[in-house]
């Protein structure tokens, strides 16, 4: 598993801080347990920590908030993913987090990222929670993630930040209590992180004890430099200035914790952990804290460390003359701490857990399969949704259809979840596509295949953010997949059609591959009540019927007259006909119930889908045009008789068992015109006689027709068997 992972951590600096720090630390991690680990900022101090473990780092200006810098960056991340062939890139930081997201895409790498503060509610913090699975810090950060963004708990895992303690080596205990004692307080120079109020109460602890040394570590940011000077006037103003040591940036941190005797941490807003507490902690010191954020997640008041409310500069004055005054109440603090430390805050702890969540991310895939009409072509898809089950055992593998044809995945053991779009109801337009391409996009899916292969199924799979989305090149929004297939054949079957998309994976086609439909137990009972209704029995040898294709394929259909004359016929052999439509096909079964003498049970518009799938399993055979019953048929394994007129046999028949084909080699054949036949004379379905189907029908059925008279006529030279 270790040749497989292989990281590239990006964040936008890598200067002295607690992100920066524990990022090389676990670079270091990764490399001497045999992982490949690269990193990637726009350079900084800790860069020659990194090449000093022969850790690649590459400089790129990825902590720059001007969009087009950012743009410009994504190409040439992408690259460093394919030269390394990256498998985990791991964001650090929002803006970094965004170019790393797409340039993930078109790449086998797997994003994530690490939510390292407490972020302002707004979409540009939104990019932090793209990936399937998220770390957090600490409880607080991953509630806050939960609440205020609405991220799926089961996607968050909480690791907290570690502490290396070979570099944070445990000091000798000074139990003389002798001044002048030593006050710490490290941290980015910053409002948030409350220096202001740490010098106010230091102010108030030199009364008490005048000989104490107060280090500041930390420099203010770049932007931010006058910070500095007004915490330096607020040091003399308070009378502090020859207590005062603003010390900077350093990189000798441990060393003077170490010889500190009470480190401050004075943050007056939420912390997403607290990295300098551990530290602190590491070196035998102890430790008073704000009661704020990820703070209280790290010490445990009167036990580990002492809290205090967040600006209270009288509480922390006497927390930290406490500590100077009661060495056995520091010496039980510290001893607390570092057990606590180390069953949770070490570095391998922390190293160990973060590559579970990369053996968990590379391991589970979300696979959203778009196959949203019509009902047929749902049918159509479900050997293709097998394949992938097979191919892809761990996966949650979801399917979206429209709410039309939602019942007919119910109860489909090759997917987890059916995912519903309502085309004409409140997803309708493009303010609906808008509002669900957010169900999409939290679906964290991995690979899109696209079934559908229109204009709307290509956009909502680029609106999914998935990193591959797999389809046909074609003038409708093709070039929007990142992984189409080019030159596709068109002259093959349905399924086998399906899997040139399904190659790309590496799933090859199988002749064996069938449809299945899933009907459940009140499906087979429902159907069994019409059954008996119509008073047909076990014993009764049943022909299925279909009237019609769909509205928009009239010329799809056979004449009605001829049905009439087929269902006299196979009467007249002790053989009932079942009739099955839809409900707008009432007028069509009214007209064949005035042409026929015999006694058809008349199911048209009694049936859900999957009932019909159940009638149709019924049936000794079923006569149908190309329309979705005849892929149902194919489903339940019915032999099958398949009219074929104006679309082509070879591009449209399912797999089947048992089925023949009918189709008349005329020269107009496959017009794919739905509404009308161009010739006038819609030869293709009229020239389809009542012998050939009968002669058709006697090859699954020969019981009643060799105790009749033989039935005259021969299969047309069109006909063939499949």
């Amino acid at each position: 598993m270790k040749k497989n992972i292989r990281v590239l951590q990006i964040l936008p600096e890598l200067n002295v801080g607690g992100v920066e720090t524990g990022t090389v630390d676990f670079a270091r991690y990764l490399k001497d347990h045999g992982y490949h680990s690269v990193v990637m900022s726009n350079g900084g101090d800790l860069v020659k920590d990194l090449e000093a473990h022969h850790i690649r780092h590459y400089s790129l200006p990825v902590h720059k908030k001007n969009p087009w810098t950012a743009i410009s960056c994504i190409q040439k991340v992408r690259d460093v993913i394919l030269r390394e062939r990256i498998t985990i890139v791991h964001a650090r930081s929002r803006v970094p987090a965004w170019i790393a997201f797409f340039a993930c895409r078109k790449t086998q790498a797997q994003f994530m990222t690490t939510c390292h503060g407490h972020y302002s509610v707004q979409f540009f913090s939104r990019v932090m929670g793209f990936p399937k699975l998220i770390i957090v810090p600490s409880q607080v950060i991953g509630r806050h993630m939960i609440d205020s963004f609405g991220f799926p708990a089961e996607n968050v895992r909480c690791i907290p930040r570690s502490v290396d303690l070979d570099r944070f080596n445990m000091r000798k205990q000074d139990d003389s209590g002798q001044p002048p004692h030593v006050i710490t307080i490290v941290g980015r120079l910053t409002p948030l992180k409350g220096h202001s109020y740490f010098l106010k109460s230091m102010a108030k602890v030199v009364r008490s004890k005048p000989y104490i040394k107060v280090r500041i570590i930390g420099d203010a940011p770049r932007k931010k430099e006058f910070y500095r000077q007004e915490l330096e006037v607020l040091a003399r103003h308070l009378g502090l200035a020859e207590h005062v040591e603003f010390l900077g940036r350093r990189k000798d941190v441990p060393q003077i914790m170490a010889s500190s005797d009470v480190v401050v941490m004075a943050s007056i807003e939420p912390e997403a952990f607290g990295r300098v507490i551990i530290e602190a902690q590491a070196v035998g010191v102890p430790v008073v804290a704000t009661q704020v954020g990820g703070i209280m997640e790290v010490i445990d008041h009167e036990r580990t460390g002492l809290l205090v409310l967040p600006k209270d500069t009288d509480a922390m004055a006497q927390a930290v003359v406490r500590l100077l005054d009661d060495r056995t109440l520091a010496r039980q603090i510290v001893a607390n701490a570092r057990r606590k430390l180390e069953e949770n805050f070490t570095l391998e702890h922390m190293a160990g857990q973060t590559i579970r969540v990369y053996q968990e991310l590379m391991e589970h895939q979300n696979i959203l399969v778009i196959k949203m009409t019509a009902a047929g072509d749902v049918v159509l898809v479900t050997a293709s949704l097998k394949a992938l089950r097979e191919a892809y055992p761990r996966a949650r593998i979801c399917c979206l259809v429209d709410k039309s044809c939602k019942n007919i995945l119910q109860g489909c053991p090759f997917i987890d979840e059916v995912m519903v779009i309502d085309l004409k109801g409140r997803d309708r337009g493009i303010w609906g596509v808008v509002r669900f391409a957010r169900r999409l996009a939290a679906g964290h899916f991995d690979k899109v295949i696209d079934f559908q292969n229109n204009r709307l199924s290509h956009v909502l799979g680029w609106l999914s953010f998935a990193a591959h989305t797999y389809g046909y090149r074609n003038k409708k929004f093709g070039f929007l997949l990142t992984d189409p297939v080019e030159n596709a054949r068109h002259d093959i079957s349905p399924v086998r059609h399906q899997f040139q998309v399904l190659k790309i994976l590496g799933i090859p086609y199988d002749d064996a591959r069938m449809l299945e439909v899933f009907p459940s137990k009140d499906d087979q009972r429902a159907v069994a009540g019409l059954l008996e209704l119509e008073w047909i029995g076990e014993g009764t040898r049943l022909v299925g019927v279909n009237l019609a294709a769909s509205e928009k394929w009239k010329t799809k259909n056979w004449p009605i007259e001829k049905i009439a004359k087929l269902c006299d016929e196979l009467a007249s052999k002790n053989i009932r006909v079942v009739i099955t439509g839809t409900e707008k096909d009432q007028e069509r079964v009214r007209q064949l119930l005035t042409l026929t003498r015999a006694r058809v049970a008349n199911f048209v518009g009694k049936t859900s889908i999957m009932q019909l799938a159940v009638l149709i399993r019924r049936c000794r055979v079923y006569v149908t045009p190309d329309s979705a019953p005849l892929h149902i048929a194919a489903a339940v394994g019915t032999p099958v008789m398949a009219l074929f007129g104006p679309t082509l046999s070879q591009r449209h028949m399912p797999p089947n068992r048992a089925s023949l084909v009918i189709q008349k080699p005329l020269d107009c054949a496959g017009c794919y015109n739905g509404r009308f036949c161009r010739t006038l004379t819609h030869a293709c379905m009229n020239d389809i006689t009542v012998e050939e189907i009968l002669d058709g029908i006697k090859q699954w059925l020969p019981e009643p027709f060799e105790a009749a008279s033989p039935t005259t006529g021969t299969r047309s030279a069109g006909s063939a068997r499949s």
